[in-house]
Order: structure tokens, then C-alpha cells, then sequence
């Protein structure tokens, strides 16, 4: 060792908090009790639920249990304001949109601590991470408002758009869909979560300290009945949900038929995967990055290592020894690695499947130390002597659990890799990069990381396959998502062409097409189709087609080329 290690080993690192006067203030301003923001305003507070520490257990605030109605008047103030938003030139649009950047920069600090208050994630990541990037979205999306006529000719903005985000990224998640929207021309309504609502809120005061026109951004606390009445509301046009697959299948179901824009980032099992050759200290290094930032609340989180067979011992040695030095604790504190996790309800569902994991043969290893003795917090955790098919393999953790596996050829780690029913992310560490290009294509995932894990930037978009959602946030596949083709306005109801009296009259009880009498059933095989053609797939295609049989090639009696198989003739 030598003699600056040395220096290093002696020092007793202290606490360094950061101080919540600030926070303290502003919530005492408000009376720790929170309406919703409409058409510009404060609301009054009706019933409400309270907003926990999660670090602490104490109540940080009163929030309001958004209703039906509370919604309804939010959905009227976007489509008041819809018109005149989209009127503005892309350029007076990112002037909003600039300000509101300059604004959350100002207010950093403020924001930081607040999100750690409320979230329980460690200041440094709100500080430097969250925060920074929520300013970057903004900004960057301020330029996308300038050119979308040039980049997205024949395009316009959807409307009224219903926006639902979750607890792990509070703000973070608001920045990908407000951002995008605004810069698009649309309005918004959106739901924060409701264990995590309050930097929503404050950044209401934010659009309010921007000019931002009344009820361009309407914000509705409130906890499922308030995200499903934004869902179900006919006058919503597109739906941005962040969350969990099990509720993300919920919404699209019930966005099936309406006709409503639908993009949807859910959950994840990403792999991490090792190679022999990677540099191991910094693949460690990654590693801590990819599941435990966040407390692996991250719906990208690396949860599963698979390491080379070769290196397996040697890097979870590594792992273990790293881990050992992960410090568990207040989350205001600027030396804490772990902070808490958002709820009890959390900690409880990921102790139910560690147990249900441990039952089916899995071994656990955390590290020494204590946990405080009040607040949701867990040890970081690393499991082995797992299968595919264990629990914890399988199922989203989402917490700090590491779950590990072993591979032997890169075939084995790309099989392995996609045994899963997500597909949002994943990380290859190897110094042969011509190997990580050969595999990065093969593996199922939105986003391939290559000797790194996490980089964001608003400039890139990001969304997963399979049960992990559709759609994509940032870049320009995220500017697609807040648009429609612009000849879809010109599209007309069948009350609009028929007049309504003529519409009801071809229609059944309950408002189905009906065949007026005199005409052919067109589900008669002795009837001509005509339907009119529409632009489906990039082609004209007939909406109803399907009505043709196939013909097959004429098949050969095995062993005689020379003569066709007579058709099987049936009475």
C-alpha cells in the first residue's frame, strides 16, 4: 500500500447533509396542503392522502385524491387551450419552453433536495443526475419546437394529451412527456404518481413563473381511480403511461377502439452481460451503476449479470467486495450510495419475493452493517445458484437485488440474455468491440449499452419490446410520438358524412353497423367485395380483406418428378 492509500484508510468519513430548510419552506408556504394546478390556478384541496418521507416515515404533506370531475375540468381547460398553443409559431413555443429550462436550473437545489425528500434516492443522484436532466430536456426540446415543419412536414400535434408517470424518476419522468408535447403543440394533463407528486407540483409554480398560457399544463394529483378517469376520458387524444407492464396492459386495453395515440414504457429485466477479456474493475464499477442506483428502482436496471464462466469466480469476488463498501442511509446525506426506497409497500413485495426466490434454491449474500433503524430501507443483495427459472430471475425486482448467472459461449449469453418477456435494456461489457457489435443486434432490447450502462441523454430515444412497451421518449422518435400525419384531421365521423338521422338508422342497438335492407351480405362468398381502400402498412389495402382462400403450388407424389399429385377431390 502506498503511502496516499494509506492517508485514505485512516480518514473517518463523516456525515455531509444537505440541508431541507428550503424544501421545509416552501412546503410550510403552502400549508403542507396541495390542490391541483387547472387552467393556470390552484384548486382547493379536497380529500386527500398523505405524502411520506420515505427515509423518515413522516409526513411531508396533504395531497388531493384527484376525482372524475376534478379531471374532466382539467381536460376542458387543455382543449380550450389546445387552439391557440398550436396557433403559436415552434419558435414562440420554445421561448416557453427555454424559460422553463432557465427556470429549473435556478430552482435546482430546491428540486434536488424536495426529490429526495419525497422519493428517498440519494441527494448526490437528484443533484446530479435527475435534476441536470430534466433542464436538458426542456432545452433540448425547445430546438425540436423550432423544427418540426422541416423535420416533420405534413405532421400536427394530437390535442388534449393524458400523461401518467411513476414514482421511481418524479420529475425526470415529467420532463420526457411535458417537453415533447409542448414543443409538439400539444396540451397536458398529467398524473403524477401519488407517492411521489410534490416536485410536480412545484414545477406547476414553475409554468406559472414562465408565463406559460392557462391550461397549456394542468396537473391532477391522485392515486389509480384518478390515471384510469384520464385514460377513459373520450376527450383525451393521446395517452403517455410510465410504469409497471401489469398496469400498462390495463391501459392499452382500454385504449383499444378509441382512437387515441398510445406510447407505453414499462417494465424490465435487463441483462448485464461480461465477457472474459472486459476490464473487470470497471464492469464492477458499472455494475453498482446499473442496479443499484436508484436503490434499483430503475425500470432499465441491470438485475441480471451474466458473467463468462471463465471470470465468474474472480468478478463476483469483485462484486462482493465492492458491495461491502455501498453505504446504506439518509439519502440527504451526500456520502450515502443506497438511500431509501419509496414505500413500505415496496420493501414488503420485494422481502415476498426474495423469500419466494430462497424457497426455490436460491442463495443470497448482503454484505455486513446496519440499516437505520427507522425508514424503508434494504441492503443491497447479490443472488446465486439461480436457474432461468427461478422467481427472481423471472420477475422484476425492482429494488436493489443483483441476480446472477453464468455463461460459456456468446451464444449461451445472447439465449440467456432473451429468455425473458421484457425487453427494454441491456449492457455488454468486453474489450473486443468487433464481439459487442456482433452482439448487441442479437439481443432484444430497446437499448444496447456497450462497456457502460445508463447514459440518457435527451437527444436519444429510449423505449423497449415485447412486455417492456412501444413508443419512444427523446430524440426524434420521441418528437414522432406527439404527432400525427396531418390528413388524419381531415377524417370525419360517420354522423358528420350521414347526418346523424341516417347514421342511426344504419346502425344496431347498440350502435353497430347494420346492412340497409336490398343489399348483399358482403360476408356472402357469392358477393363482390368493394370496400374502398385505405393506406394501411405503407399500402392501399382493404380494411376487411382475408375473404380469399390461398392457392398452393401443385404438389409431387415423393420419388416421381415426372407427374404432378393429382387435387384431392372432396364430395
Amino acid at each position: 500500500m502506498n503511502k496516499i492509500a494509506e492517508i485514505f484508510a485512516t480518514l473517518d468519513y463523516g456525515p455531509a447533509p444537505e440541508g431541507a430548510e428550503q424544501a421545509n419552506a416552501w412546503l410550510d408556504a403552502h400549508d403542507r396542503k396541495f390542490g391541483h394546478f387547472i387552467n393556470g390556478a390552484w384548486t382547493k384541496p379536497g380529500k386527500t392522502f398523505a405524502s411520506d418521507n420515505p427515509a423518515t416515515g413522516k409526513k411531508l404533506a396533504d395531497i388531493t385524491d384527484g376525482t372524475a370531475a376534478d379531471v374532466d375540468k382539467a381536460v376542458k381547460a387543455a382543449r380550450a387551450a389546445f387552439k391557440s398553443w398550436s396557433a403559436l409559431s415552434g419558435f414562440e413555443r420554445g421561448k416557453f419552453l427555454y424559460a422553463i429550462a432557465r427556470l429549473v436550473q435556478k430552482h435546482a437545489r430546491l428540486f434536488a433536495v424536495l426529490e429526495t425528500m419525497d422519493n428517498g434516492k440519494p441527494i448526490r443522484e437528484s443533484r446530479d443526475a435527475d435534476i441536470p436532466l430534466v433542464a436538458r430536456h426542456f432545452y433540448h426540446h425547445a430546438g425540436w419546437a423550432q423544427h418540426l415543419e422541416r423535420s416533420f412536414p405534413d405532421h400536427v400535434p394530437y390535442g388534449v394529451c393524458g400523461q401518467i408517470i411513476p414514482w421511481n424518476f418524479p420529475l425526470l419522468m415529467l420532463a420526457w412527456k411535458i417537453a415533447p408535447a409542448l414543443a409538439a403543440g400539444n396540451t397536458v394533463v398529467l398524473k403524477p404518481a401519488e407517492f411521489t407528486s410534490l416536485t410536480a407540483l412545484l414545477f406547476a409554480e414553475i409554468c406559472e413563473k414562465a408565463g406559460l398560457p392557462k391550461g397549456v399544463v394542468n396537473i391532477v394529483t391522485g392515486e389509480g381511480d384518478t390515471g384510469a378517469a384520464i385514460v377513459n376520458h373520450p376527450d383525451v387524444d393521446k395517452i403517455a403511461f410510465t410504469g409497471s407492464t401489469e398496469v400498462g396492459k390495463i391501459i392499452r386495453a382500454a385504449a383499444a377502439g378509441s382512437g387515441k395515440g398510445l406510447s407505453l414504457e414499462l417494465g424490465g429485466k435487463s441483462p448485464y452481460i461480461v465477457f472474459d477479456d472486459a476490464d473487470l474493475d470497471s464492469a464492477v464499477e458499472g455494475l453498482v451503476d446499473a442496479i443499484w442506483f436508484n436503490q434499483g428502482q430503475v425500470c432499465c436496471a441491470g438485475s441480471r449479470l451474466l458473467v463468462q464462466e471463465s471470470i465468474e469466480e474472480r468478478f463476483i469476488a469483485k462484486v462482493k467486495a465492492r458491495m461491502a463498501k455501498l453505504r446504506v442511509g439518509d439519502p440527504l446525506d451526500k456520502a450515502i450510495d443506497i438511500g431509501a426506497l419509496v414505500a413500505p409497500v415496496q420493501v414488503a413485495r420485494i422481502r415476498d419475493l426474495m423469500k419466494r426466490g430462497i424457497a426455490e434454491g436460491a442463495v443470497v449474500y448482503e454484505p455486513d452493517g446496519d440499516l437505520p433503524a427507522a425508514g424503508c430501507f434494504l441492503k443491497p443483495a447479490l443472488v446465486t445458484n439461480v436457474s432461468p427459472a427461478n422467481s427472481l430471475v423471472e420477475e422484476e425486482i425492482f429494488g436493489p437485488v443483483l441476480v446472477a448467472m453464468s455463461f460459456r459461449t456468446p451464444e449461451e449469453a445472447v439465449a440467456l440474455a432473451n429468455n425473458t418477456r421484457y425487453g427494454l435494456a441491456a449492457t455488454i461489457w468486453s474489450e473486443n468491440i468487433n464481439l459487442a457489435l456482433d452482439i448487441a443486434p442479437k439481443l432484444k432490447a430497446g437499448v444496447v449499452w456497450v462497456n457502460g450502462t445508463n447514459q440518457f441523454d435527451a437527444a436519444v430515444g429510449f423505449g423497449g419490446y415485447k412486455e417492456s412497451g412501444f413508443g419512444r421518449e427523446g430524440g426524434r422518435e420521441g418528437m414522432a410520438s406527439y404527432l400525427k400525419p396531418a390528413w388524419e384531421k381531415s377524417l370525419k365521423s360517420a354522423d358528420a358524412v350521414l347526418g346523424k338521422s341516417k347514421a342511426k338508422a344504419l346502425s344496431g342497438p347498440h350502435g353497430e353497423p347494420v346492412e340497409p335492407r336490398g343489399r348483399a351480405n358482403p360476408l356472402d362468398s357469392a358477393s363482390i367485395d368493394q370496400t374502398a381502400k385505405m393506406y394501411i402498412g405503407g399500402k392501399q389495402a382493404r380494411p376487411d380483406s382475408g375473404y380469399s382462400r390461398p392457392v398452393h403450388a401443385p404438389r409431387w407424389h415423393a420419388g416421381r418428378r415426372s407427374r404432378r399429385r393429382q387435387p384431392q377431390r372432396h364430395p
